[in-house]
């Protein structure tokens, strides 16, 4: 059961079906028999590569990330460090990109994972999305509140504190994330244009009057990677290009996902890698590269709006303020839209309560960003609670809530990371399709290891990413929130193979086990309108399969076919495409 393009698939199989088009204002639901929840057709590759590039936030990066790494871990090749990233995740792209071509499900990493390594893994991996991306979204409210509480500060003359913008921005964001897809891509779309725009003329700005040290290329040496700092800047750079894999989470609102998500996916890649070596080059530029460590250590996160206002003016420097303060806000929208698609894909599948398997009328997960609007509410005003510093501390909103749910959240998508190039392998081996995709496998292999690494010095050097120390238990206790996670997930699917072994084998199928039910529900009602109950062709019914007869195959092998289906074609391909 395979499809072409999108489009095509939910005309042509609803027409098959003989249902009718949704009314005006009425839910769509994958449970009521609709082929798509998610509206297709929204998004083109403008609009979906807005859409993830908005999640890396290239202000925020630029401006936070990359003083606290020459600052706190003293590494100069610091630009070096993104280039070497940029290669591992282009790596990891091509087989990615590849099962993209396979996949097409609005659970992303989760429907990869069950494909290759089965539905418990996969339930276990949902769970892992879902609190490593919500920490991710939920951590940025507290630097963005403590940002706005800055700039009312300088600029109106006003105390403001922080949790107020933080929860203004929770309902702003949550209502925008009841909207269409296609107009929250516009709103990213400006957001993010401007904001690079601006990084950009800034790095014009340094190369064109370099500090006394003048052009030099020294941060592009490899010596300069060398010290116990390195493992620890890693994890703190590959935070930055966190958004490139989350194109396809939007397959379902893409027109050809099959083209659209492999392209967007390596467009966004090379644009974060070049854009960030070159932005980090143009700070050690603008500071010199002997000076760039101690400047930061001194400036902190003050490092690029102390060199602009020295080479760029005044007036620059307080639109690039109020930017940083709306790039946040676009990577926190981009982040909330992920989410809401992660809870929907999981309440089509069951792993969540079915509620939030469907949609309004606007065709986006309504119930997933209510969900996830409750949440950063519930975290927003429990770190509110417990803030007991003077007016203007950054300890509860940045060095806490900002840095407590970042640290956790790119742990949690590099661990997805790892556990998606082990599928990869598996999910082409199992097909026969080991030889023709041999290049892009080990691609996988390699970067999985890289990745692997890099897991493994998050893990050891935790209390340095928040800052801790090394006897404090948040060094343990925060990285065991996705190990608890995954654990939860184990059981879950554990529990779901043993209740509903029909269930659990269409963890990650996503559209296309439904369009299984589906037929099977059209076979009863044949079967009782002809009257005839002994037919000898093969066919679903819907029935257990301890009920159906030896002559047919149960739904649960004929879903576990949709999950191997045979690998004959050109590139171990079967020539159609498998939608989820």
């Amino acid at each position: 059961m395979t499809t072409g393009s999108s489009s095509t698939s939910q005309s042509g199989s609803g027409a098959a079906a003989g249902t009718r088009p949704p009314r005006r204002g009425e839910r769509i639901s994958t449970f009521k028999g609709q082929e798509r929840a998610l509206r297709a057709d929204r998004l083109g590759t403008v609009g979906l590569l807005l859409s993830v590039l908005a999640a890396t936030a290239p202000l925020m990066v630029v401006a936070g990330v990359m003083p606290t790494t020459f600052g706190v871990m003293g590494i100069e090749g610091q630009p070096l460090l993104f280039v070497v990233l940029g290669l591992v995740l282009a790596l990891f792209s091509l087989g990615y990109a590849e099962m993209s071509r396979h996949v097409h499900n609005a659970g992303a990493f989760y429907a990869y994972i069950s494909r290759g390594l089965g539905g418990t893994a996969g339930a276990a991996a949902a769970l892992v999305a879902l609190v490593a991306y919500s920490a991710l979204q939920v951590g940025i409210y507290g630097i963005f509140g403590f940002e706005v509480s800055g700039l009312f500060a300088t600029y109106l003359d006003t105390d403001l504190v922080w949790w107020i913008p933080s929860l203004a921005a929770v309902l702003l964001v949550g209502a925008l994330g009841w909207l269409k897809i296609d107009l929250n891509a516009r709103v990213l779309g400006v957001l993010l244009v401007i904001e690079v725009a601006l990084v950009v003329i800034f790095d014009v700005a340094a190369v064109g009057d370099p500090a006394k040290e003048g052009l030099s290329l020294h941060a592009f040496n490899p010596d300069t990677l060398s010290g116990a700092g390195v493992g620890t800047a890693l994890c703190f750079c590959i935070a930055a290009f966190l958004g490139f894999e989350q194109a396809p989470v939007y397959a379902e609102e893409t027109s050809r996902p099959h083209i659209l998500v492999p392209r967007v996916m390596f467009l966004a890649v090379g644009f974060v890698a070049v854009f960030f070596a070159l932005s980090c080059w143009a700070l050690t530029v603008a500071a010199g590269p002997s000076a760039v460590v101690p400047t930061a250590r001194k400036q902190s996160a003050g490092l690029l709006f102390f060199l602009t206002e020295d080479v760029l003016g005044s007036t620059f420097t307080d639109v690039l303020h109020v930017l940083f303060v709306t790039g946040m806000f676009a990577a926190m929208l981009s982040f909330h839209n992920v989410v809401a698609r992660y809870a929907f894909a999981m309440g089509r599948e069951r792993l969540l309560p079915a509620a939030f398997g469907r949609t309004g009328a606007s065709g986006a997960p309504g119930t997933g960003s209510l969900l996830q609007t409750a949440v950063s509410l519930l975290v927003v005003v429990g770190f509110a609670v417990a803030d007991d510093k003077p007016h203007g501390d950054p300890t509860a909103p940045v060095l806490h809530l900002f840095t407590w749910g970042g640290s956790v959240g790119a742990l949690g998508v590099t661990v997805l990371m790892v556990a998606a190039s082990l599928s990869v392998i598996v999910f082409f081996a199992r097909r026969g399709a080991a030889r023709a995709q041999g290049w892009r496998l080990a691609t996988s292999a390699l970067s999985g290891l890289a990745l692997l690494v890099i897991v493994g010095y998050t893990v050891k050097d935790f209390d340095v990413l928040v800052g801790s120390g090394p006897g404090s238990a948040l060094s343990w206790a925060l990285p065991a929130i996705i190990a608890v996670a995954a654990l939860a997930g184990v059981v879950q699917g554990l529990l779901i193979r043993a209740r509903s072994p029909e269930a659990h084998a269409r963890i990650g199928l996503g559209n296309e086990a439904f369009r299984l039910e589906k037929a099977a529900g059209e076979t009863r009602r044949t079967r009782r309108a002809d009257g005839s109950t002994g037919r000898t062709r093969a066919e679903p019914t819907g029935r257990t399969p301890a009920e159906v007869p030896a002559s047919r195959p149960a739904p649960e092998a004929m879903t576990n076919s949709l999950r191997d289906p045979p690998s004959t074609g050109p590139g171990g391909g079967t020539g159609a495409r498998i939608e989820g």
